[in-house]
């Protein structure tokens, strides 16, 4: 059995290499680790290239050694030409490690840090009806992140997936229908069934969406003894604030464009997987007021918010993937 890891990465140097150290630790060992590097600006190569990781600053092949058994483990090192989001790294991690023949990849952000047994663990749940495995995701303190696993419930206002409970880590494995993308172990089987995670989505939702694919080929397990850290490197700069009982986040206007992409695919989600026409649009003209609100009580900008609102919405119902449109909405 032949397993390989992939890790996106955006400029967030420092937690890359604290991830590929856990990597390295693992007790089973990896056959591979794929670094998708997107575009990052803020000396990645360099580091990955000081700490041994890569043999030179651009895309390329080396090896490292295990720190379990000294086993080689093959590095590649592919550094895209521009940003494409978590969509589009993860999309080309997939592509590349299955088109080379492994039989388990394993996804996660740069700010992971699964602990050393972690994939020994999940292999304990290998079987042919088996899609994916999932670690359980926990804070620093090992608190569950309890909203990156669990079921989808397309017709629940407040979300598309509904969070695993406490009481169902009390089991040995849970079958779930969604795990996010960090700390996902995928059969490749699966892969050649459905393809890849649709590199169309940028941000946000990609794993939602790949996940209801992965359930069409097997289940998807959750292994709650198998933990992953998740540092939550995430800004939370918001300002909050109430508006009929309700809790709002006003975003600031620099940081506004990411969450484009959470309401257009949420909004494409929705509208293919409801199974009532009437409903989808009353949880979308619901989603909609509450959204112009916000921004509406954000004192800035206020015509160019409600703009760059509306078209994530109709971007959704419409299937427009034009990555580049929330920042010409708002600063050009």
């Amino acid at each position: 059995m032949k397993i390989a890891a992939v890790v996106v990465t955006y400029n967030r140097k420092k937690l890359l290499i604290e991830c590929l150290e856990a990597l390295k630790r693992q007790t089973r060992p990896l056959n591979a680790i794929y670094i998708i590097d997107n575009a990052s600006t803020d000396g990645t190569s360099e580091l990955l290239f000081e700490m041994g990781y890569i043999h030179g600053l651009n895309s390329g092949t080396s090896t490292i050694r295990s720190l379990y058994d000294g086993k080689p483990i093959k590095v590649v090192y592919v550094r895209l030409k521009e940003n494409t989001g978590g969509a589009g790294g993860f999309h080309e991690g997939v592509k590349r490690a299955y088109h080379d023949g492994y039989d388990w990849i394993w996804l996660m952000d740069d700010d992971a840090e699964p602990q050393k047994d972690s994939l020994e663990k999940l292999l304990k749940y290998t079987k042919d009806n088996v899609a994916a495995l999932a670690n359980l995701k926990v804070d620093i303190n090992k608190n569950p992140q309890y909203m990156h696993r669990g079921f989808f419930d397309f017709e629940n206002f407040r979300w598309i997936v509904r969070p695993i409970k406490p009481e169902e880590l009390k089991k040995d494995f849970v079958k779930i229908d969604h795990s996010s993308f960090v700390g996902i172990l995928i059969n490749s089987n699966s892969i050649k069934m459905i393809g890849f995670p649709k590199k169309e989505f940028f941000l946000h939702y990609d794993d939602v969406e790949y996940c209801i694919r992965l359930r069409k080929t097997g289940d998807i397990i959750l292994v709650p003894e198998s933990l992953i850290f998740h540092k939550e490197e995430s800004v939370k700069d918001f300002e909050e604030r109430r508006f009929l009982g309700r809790k709002l986040h006003i975003i600031p206007y620099d940081k506004l464009w990411i969450y484009y992409y959470g309401i257009r695919n949420s909004t494409w989600l929705r509208q293919n997987y409801m199974k009532s026409t009437l409903k989808f649009y009353i949880i979308l003209i619901k989603s909609l007021i509450f959204s112009l609100i916000w921004q509406l009580l954000s004192n800035d900008n206020i015509l160019k918010r409600c703009a760059f609102i509306l078209n994530a919405y109709y971007d959704g119902i419409k299937s427009t993937f034009d990555n580049e449109k929330p920042k010409k909405i708002l600063y050009k």
